[in-house]
């Protein structure tokens, strides 16, 4: 059904690159002239200020609709945002579309239809393009972020203390709202560690952690590799171990668990002190001569600065049915990867197996960037997946 149509205005002047030279086109507050805009749908640069903000500043000069065109960065992400006026939000193959047309045309004009639920969009997962990404700058020997999970116009209920947008001027209020970021991704992870505590009482946090990062999943729902906002190939500084799969983080196999001396370790490395480092622990404790981070038992392996040649050292835990591991590594570009031992047999629940991985420089060239690849231990029914990341000096 139609709702109404109107003629559309977009500031322009601007190529399909959406280069823009005023904040008009932007939709910023103080930029929209409301002889041009007011009765008119108006089409608006996503950037710079916020999204709702936009659709704000849209209708205060008197527009009566909003198409927020994405720029180049944003890509193909789409978000459901809690507009004050009728908008639909377009990618940026679209929104070169639209902005064209615009230009060529004597009297554009829009229309605004009421809106339909999509089902089954593909590829899916995809990481968006707000999201946090890597490397880790404070400690480069652990990869960061550690999974990625659901986070995109996630629909949940919704504080009445504030409007949807959040927004000082939004006076409207909610039972449920469609947010995107960390604030709906982290739920979903939290949620999983709180059913795996319930299942599995006597994990510790690392292992739970471990059990979540080494089950997720690299490859969309069309079985290729996981993409960007702008379906550009991601690597792990973007979606860490990969997108969270519960039901697999049930029985992971094999975890990496850390022991609270471990922990204690990892802060020494950091530089805390012994008084700091007595708020943490149950007693004195003195911080070891030598520590290595990249030995630190984490279920991803992060070289940062590797010179010729390193070992890098492990230990998984069996927290499933007896029986054997063997190892499959898809080596990183211009780096071999040996280990040692190749297949772990474990006997018990709780058995403890210990292996050796060692990274080789093979060409010089691999010093430009970080490259990627991956270990996994199988036994066949469980493939325990970690990360490797190498960058070379």
């Amino acid at each position: 059904m139609v709702c109404f149509f109107s003629s559309v205005i977009a500031y322009l002047a601007m190529p399909q690159a959406f280069l823009f030279d005023s904040y008009s086109q932007l939709c910023k507050a103080g930029t929209l002239d409301p002889r041009k805009v007011n009765g008119k749908i108006l089409v608006c640069l996503r950037g710079d200020n916020a999204r709702v903000d936009k659709g704000r500043q849209a209708a205060l000069a008197g527009a009566v609709g909003m198409v927020l065109a994405n720029n180049e960065i944003s890509g193909n992400e789409i978000l459901a945002d809690p507009h004050v006026l009728p908008a639909s939000h377009i990618n940026y193959t679209d929104g070169v579309a639209a902005f064209s047309y615009i230009r060529s045309a004597r009297s554009p004009m829009a229309y605004i239809t009421s809106p339909t639920t999509q089902l089954g969009a593909k590829p899916a997962p995809f990481m968006a393009a707000f999201s946090s990404k890597g490397p880790n700058t404070v400690t480069p020997e652990i990869l960061k972020p550690d999974i990625t999970a659901p986070g995109v116009s996630v629909i949940a209920a919704y504080t009445e203390a504030q409007g949807p947008t959040n927004e000082d001027f939004d006076k409207r209020r909610v039972l449920f709202n469609s947010i995107s970021g960390t604030s709906m991704s982290c739920p979903h992870v939290s949620g999983v560690v709180g059913l795996l505590k319930t299942l599995h009482p006597t994990w510790s946090p690392a292992a739970i952690r471990s059990a979540i990062m080494t089950t997720a999943r690299t490859r969309d729902n069309v079985i290729e590799p996981m993409t960007n906002a702008s379906h550009f190939k991601a690597t792990p500084f973007s979606y860490g171990a990969g997108h969270v799969q519960p039901n697999r983080a049930m029985d992971p196999g094999l975890v990496y668990d850390l022991s609270i001396n471990e922990y204690l370790n990892f802060l020494c490395s950091l530089g805390y002190n012994q008084s700091k480092i007595a708020l943490f622990s149950e007693g004195p404790y003195t911080c070891p001569k030598h520590i290595i981070l990249t030995d630190f038992n984490y279920p991803s392996i992060t070289v940062p600065k590797l010179d010729g040649s390193i070992s890098v050292i492990r230990t998984v835990k069996n927290v499933g049915s007896p029986g054997t591991y063997r190892a499959r590594i898809i080596k990183p570009t211009a780096i071999s990867v040996a280990i040692e031992p190749d297949s772990l047999k474990f006997r018990k629940i709780g058995e403890e197996k210990t292996f050796k991985l060692t990274l080789n420089v093979t060409k010089a060239s691999a010093a430009m960037d970080y490259v990627f690849g991956h270990l996994i231990w199988s036994d066949g029914k469980h493939f325990v997946r970690s990360p490797i990341v190498v960058k070379t000096v």
